[in-house]
């Protein structure tokens, strides 16, 4: 199960650093950083929401957004 763990923490953390190197923002991400802490508006949150249902194939109910 660690194993698992490990790789959707590493495809977050991927799509979270594409969005920061698309803004030109250097800056380390950690898992448990806040995302408008190290940078992230909410445009990008939303870019962000709409990657994770794509990487994941999974629609995230419009009442949990």
């Amino acid at each position: 199960m660690q194993a698992f763990d490990t790789d959707v923490h590493s495809r977050i953390l991927a799509l979270v650093n594409a969005i920061l190197k698309q803004n030109s923002i250097a800056a380390k991400v950690l898992p448990d950083s806040r995302l408008a802490d190290v940078g992230l508006t909410s445009m990008d949150m939303v870019n962000l929401m709409l990657g994770v249902e794509a990487e994941f194939d999974l629609t995230i109910p419009q009442s949990e957004i």
